[in-house]
């Protein structure tokens, strides 16, 4: 909301500077956005009157004008505007004058001719970027009167950041009531009285979709003058409000929409044909709107309609085809309620705005209406003429305000503060809250301008922005605490963090709304869950996997030359599931995802250097889900390498992937090298066992190695899970070190040495102890997988 403040002085005007009236504001909840003067500081300009406008003998493009600006004679001035005409009003900068700019006026000669001052266009002063010529100024501003004066261009405009429940502030007379209220100086309203009727003509109003449009208004206005002036105090106040003057018809609309905070509407009468109706759009119906956009209308769609066509989009935009123009004598002016929920979304569905539908769609006074529509049908007749006919109204079932009780123990509560029933008497009576006491509570009925006045807590909001923010007392809390527990058995996501913190990788946070391709590519979803209202045309699924944006954070990486990365995220996903989740037909497991691309380690003289592979990650996936102990099966995921891709599972559940990206997106998203990723279920990674404790063990550990040759496609897996089930008892511990393939191993096997850690807590083992171990191991091998002893 845009306004400049001397109109809003002229509804109340409260003892206080700009500055104290701007944080009055503030604190009470209308934030002051922005706040600027109307001109720019100048000085030494008066109102003049250009008395006679001769050509300028030395050049075809000047003038010479003789000025009259209240100094007793007339003074000489050289201009080159092409609106100099005799009898104007213009601005006058005198000698010495400072004007926007650094600019200095000085006595001079222009092609031979003394020029004693100069003739100012708006952008030369600062007002606007109109620079076509000179700034015209009303026939009846008095000569030698200074300029700021004149135009109150010491006027300050204020951009107020509205909530969007604060509807009723859309209007200077809704901030004025607020202003009032904080202040206690007294508030003038716009006097709204009934239009003598003029004329017969009327135009019947119906009634099609009540529910969406339960109030229509509107009358007959002939003998317009569609070209008629707008006064300059009135495209003043539109221009410094934001909205450009466009005919008389038009700005007293929009004059109108910005006092009351009404929107309201012209037709041109006599492209109307038989009676209005506010009904709904018929399937495939289409309108050409004001700014010249064509759409095709859908069935929630709230029209105006004749009995031939459609007219606007209520409560949005008007059609071109009955709209006004200059050439307009009878008019058809309109002033409606539209229900919230019958506007909401509408505009912003066929792609742009209006300040009729953020009006509408918040809500707008439903008991004002009738007012609106006399205030400007008497602005229409006072500056176009013409002669009103009588108001046609159509009336349905208008919201119902519901009471609303207060309890002041439950002001107290909220607010820490102790209020007695009579302040919150004294707060409701200045906002103009009508209530009844009902022994110590209040019973408020909201007024028909404040939707957002619908329970108890919405009354205390305005208690404690009447009573000020500022006059809460600073009291410390007082509470009884006690130690929460917290289970030995679980990891809080911040420690999951912290680990993969440690191990070098970095936090992201992307959006959880993607690109349909990354969900059909990284995921293989083809049932992707699609977002009705996307804040981007990109950004249209909802994810299911957390690959496509940490791929995004690479590629974003790469194009600033950062060749090491390694990230990670936390976060929601979202699939489909027909057997139902916390939303009807959908899963939101919480996932965790990492990724690790360029060298293994950065750059230094101590090692070589290569790239990160699969084991440098999956090393780190083990360390976090230490001290449960991860296994990896063979198997394919639509992001992954089919060869270089695994399982991941925790106490036989599996609960992700991990591997390399697949080639063919490696390929598509441009990636030189190709990263290592892996996804999991966040939950598992939290739990964690109970530690239990074992006594160390004073005597010495054997340790034996082995080596054995078996089939080149034998899993590891399977080799140490069948060791550890069947490991004789003095074996703590059994790892692979190395494996080899090459020369004095032949084809299609392969060698897997491994290391033996055998110990006894209570004495030292023997050696021919030892040797059976090895040799039942051994043997255990050679009988379970046809391995061989490497020599």
């Amino acid at each position: 909301m845009k306004f400049s403040e001397s109109w809003l002085r002229s509804f109340v005007d409260p003892a206080c500077s700009g500055q104290e009236f701007s944080h009055l504001l503030t604190m009470a909840g209308l934030e002051v956005e922005e706040e600027e003067t109307v001109a720019p500081a100048f000085s030494r300009v008066v109102v003049a009157e250009v008395v006679s406008v001769d050509r300028h003998p030395n050049a075809d493009r000047l003038s010479l004008c003789r000025v009259d600006v209240g100094a007793g004679e007339l003074l000489q001035i050289v201009c080159g505007a092409p609106n100099v005409v005799a009898g104007s009003k213009v601005p006058c900068a005198l000698v010495g004058a400072d004007l926007p700019g650094g600019l200095q006026i000085r006595l001079s000669k222009v092609r031979g001719i003394e020029s004693f001052g100069m003739l100012c266009s708006a952008r030369e002063l600062g007002i606007t970027d109109d620079a076509s010529g000179l700034l015209l100024l009303d026939t009846a501003a008095a000569v030698g009167d200074d300029l700021r004066h004149h135009l109150d261009l010491d006027d300050r405009v204020l951009t107020l950041k509205l909530t969007p429940n604060r509807a009723d502030c859309l209007s200077l007379e809704g901030v004025a009531r607020e202003v009032a209220a904080l202040t206690g100086a007294p508030a003038t309203s716009i006097q709204a009285e009934e239009v003598p009727v003029g004329i017969a003509t009327e135009r019947a109003v119906f009634l099609d979709a009540p529910a969406a449009c339960p109030r229509y208004c509107g009358r007959v206005i002939a003998g317009v003058d569609a070209a008629a002036a707008t006064p300059s105090w009135m495209r003043r106040r539109l221009e410094r409000s934001g909205l450009r003057p466009i005919s008389a018809l038009v700005d007293i609309t929009n004059y109108v929409m910005l006092e009351l905070g009404q929107p309201l509407h012209a037709f041109d009468n006599q492209r109307l044909a038989g009676a209005v109706h506010a009904r709904m759009a018929q399937a495939g119906e289409t309108i050409k709107l004001l700014n010249e956009q064509t759409v095709e209308l859908q069935s929630d769609i709230l029209l105006i309609a004749d009995e031939r066509r459609p007219l606007a989009m209520a409560g949005v935009m008007g059609g071109e085809d009955s709209g006004i123009t200059l050439a307009t004598t009878e008019l058809f002016l309109e002033a409606a309620f539209f229900a919230p929920e019958a506007i909401a979304g509408r505009a912003r569905r066929y792609g742009f705005v209006s300040d009729a539908a953020h009006r509408f769609e918040r809500g707008v006074d439903f008991a004002a209406t009738r007012r609106a529509l006399e205030r400007a049908t008497r602005l229409v007749i006072d500056i176009c003429g013409g002669q009103a006919g009588p108001v046609s109204e159509a009336l349905a079932s208008l919201p119902q305000r519901l009471p609303v009780r207060l309890r002041p123990r439950r002001v107290r509560k909220v607010l820490g503060l102790d209020l007695s029933p009579e302040r919150i008497d004294e707060l409701f009576r200045r906002l103009g809250l009508s209530f009844v006491r009902d022994a110590d509570d209040f019973v408020v009925t909201p007024p028909s301008y404040r939707f957002d006045i619908e329970i108890e807590e919405d009354l205390i909001e305005e208690i404690v922005r009447l009573h000020g923010y500022d006059n809460i007392p600073a009291a410390l809390p007082r509470a009884a605490l006690s130690m929460l527990p917290q289970s030995e058995q679980t990891r809080p996501a911040a420690r999951v963090r912290q680990m993969l913190t440690d191990c070098g990788y970095q936090e992201v946070i992307n959006f959880a709304f993607v690109e349909e391709a990354w969900e059909r590519d990284l995921a293989g979803n083809d049932r992707v869950i699609r977002l009705a209202n996307p804040i981007a045309s990109q950004l249209s699924v909802m994810r299911s996997s957390l690959f496509g944006g940490l791929l995004a954070n690479v590629a974003t990486n790469l194009k600033r030359r950062q060749s090491r990365v390694r990230v990670f995220e936390t976060g929601r996903c979202f699939l489909r599931d027909p057997l139902g989740g916390p939303v009807a037909g959908f899963r939101q497991p919480w996932k965790l995802a990492a990724l690790a691309y360029g060298a293994a380690l950065p750059e230094q003289w101590g090692c070589a250097a290569r790239n990160v592979d699969y084991f440098d990650v999956k090393g780190d996936l083990e360390l976090l889900l230490t001290p449960r102990v991860a296994r990896f099966e063979v198997a394919e995921h639509p992001a992954l390498h089919p060869g270089r891709s695994a399982r991941v599972l925790v106490d036989g559940q599996a609960i992700g992937f991990i591997g390399e990206l697949h080639p063919q997106w490696q390929q598509k998203y441009d990636l030189p090298l190709a990263p290592v990723l892996f996804e999991v279920d966040l939950d598992p990674v939290e739990r964690a066992r109970l530690p239990q404790y074992v006594e160390g063990s004073r005597q010495p550990v054997v340790i034996r190695d082995v080596a054995i040759v078996v089939d080149h496609a034998l899993e590891l897996q399977l080799l140490l899970d069948a060791l550890s089930a069947d490991r004789p008892a003095i074996v703590s511990d059994i790892r692979l070190f190395d494996v080899y393939v090459g020369r004095g191993v032949e084809a299609g096997k392969k060698s897997l040495a491994f290391r033996i850690v055998m110990q006894d807590t209570h004495r030292t083992l023997l050696e021919a102890e030892v040797d059976a171990a090895m040799q039942q191991l051994v043997t255990y091998l050679q009988q379970a997988f046809g391995a061989r002893l490497r020599v």
